[in-house]
């Protein structure tokens, strides 16, 4: 008789979900996925729920393989030595192989005053706090939103064509992804929603007070609602575990996706940093990730040797307003070209990607291993090879 293989995969998102499904291709393995919520999070839809346009919580049943045991609690800490991962609930559940999926979250603002007076959007929590407090300000407060990346744009566009009176301070540039004919482009979209940009080393914000921003020119800023979209964290709890992470709290693997201290661990998506290297945070690299993380897992128990990631990227979709949307188009490195899709087409293809990512979920689902994703980094394998040459380099110098 078979043996039973339990797979705990922590952190039911994007990428924790597509590896959860995925790994239901065997009968002799036994899926628990463990997540704070009962429900998914489509998390490219937390600036539509912030702003009363839209929502974004999906049921579990429609992109979670039926088969996967969901768990609703947190995991407080992973016990390698025991295979056990211990929850906040008080219970522990063990594991011959594990999925870290926690994803990312809202970074440590580091500003005086952020953390008191600024509204991060990165959680389900965080969006239904900041819509909350969207609903209860009367007339048409002065609202800052802080940070000129997707989210900030994304944000800034809503709230101008909802009404609000919107500035958007990016701190540097406008979309830093962007390539600066694209930026142009944005920026001449959001200037017509009636967004007040505010670029330049000048605008870095140096602190937030209950109904101010102030920025590092020496200017302040009138702020009934200070949105705060700048920046990324992840949970500590790898390296709580004692596991390898990067300086952000990513955990440390192999192009395989596991982990450099033990076999037994493969990480997934935003909090996992292979070979030092981590991809772009994105729901693009997310399912990808999710998808190898659950074939080295396999590979592993059919006694295979993993395949090294290969995930390139088609670009970036950024939404301004509901009515418009800009597609910047970048190499397979993601490195963002000179071209773009605007207009009508834009739009499609994003309103579009709303639906195909929980789509590319439901079909993982419905059938476990049918999963592809078309593009591929062929650049990826110099960069590994040249930051270890790098390394022996120093390593001998140091010798």
């Amino acid at each position: 008789m078979t043996e039973n293989i339990d797979v705990v995969v922590i952190g039911g998102g994007y990428a924790g979900v597509m590896a959860a499904n995925r790994l239901m291709q065997r009968d002799d393995v036994t899926v628990t996925l463990v997540n704070p919520r009962p429900t998914f999070v489509h998390r490219i839809r937390l600036h539509q729920l912030a702003t009363g346009s839209d929502g974004a919580v999906v049921a579990y049943e429609d992109v979670l393989h039926q088969g996967v045991r969901l768990v609703t609690d947190t995991v407080t800490r992973i016990d390698t030595a025991g295979r056990r991962t211990t929850l906040a609930g008080g219970t522990t559940i063990g594991y011959d192989y594990l999925v870290y999926a926690v994803g990312s979250g809202s970074a440590d603002p580091r500003v005086p005053g952020a953390a008191e007076f600024a509204h991060p959007i990165a959680t389900l929590e965080e969006a239904e706090r900041l819509r909350s407090v969207l609903d209860a300000e009367p007339g048409e407060p002065a609202v800052t939103v802080v940070g000129g990346g997707t989210l900030g744009i994304e944000v800034a566009g809503e709230l101008a064509e909802a009404g609000r009176a919107v500035t958007l301070v990016c701190g540097e540039v406008l979309g830093p992804y962007l390539h600066p004919r694209v930026r142009r482009s944005v920026a001449k979209r959001l200037t017509g929603l009636g967004v007040t940009v505010l670029e330049g080393p000048d605008t870095k914000v140096t602190a937030v007070t209950r109904d101010a921003v102030r920025l590092g020119g020496g200017r302040e800023l009138p702020s009934r609602v200070t949105v705060w979209t700048t920046g990324f964290g992840v949970p500590d709890l790898a390296a709580r575990s004692g596991l390898s992470t990067d300086a952000l709290g990513r955990l440390l693997t192999d192009e395989t996706l596991t982990s450099v201290d033990d076999v037994r661990i493969v990480a997934a998506g935003d909090s996992a940093a292979p070979s030092d290297l981590p991809l772009r945070m994105s729901c693009q690299s997310a399912g990808p990730l999710g998808a190898h993380a659950a074939d080295t897992v396999l590979n592993r128990i059919a006694g295979r040797l993993p395949a090294d990631i290969s995930v390139g990227f088609f670009g970036l979709c950024v939404s301004v307003g509901r009515r418009a949307a800009t597609v910047q188009l970048a190499s397979k490195d993601d490195h963002a070209k000179r071209f773009a899709i605007g207009g009508r087409l834009a739009l499609k293809v994003k309103e579009s990607s709303y639906a195909g990512l929980l789509k590319h979920l439901s079909d993982e689902a419905r059938k476990p291993g049918s999963h592809t994703w078309p593009f591929k980094d062929g650049k990826r394998r110099q960069l590994v090879e040249a930051k270890r040459g790098e390394a022996a380099a120093t390593a001998e110098r140091a010798a």
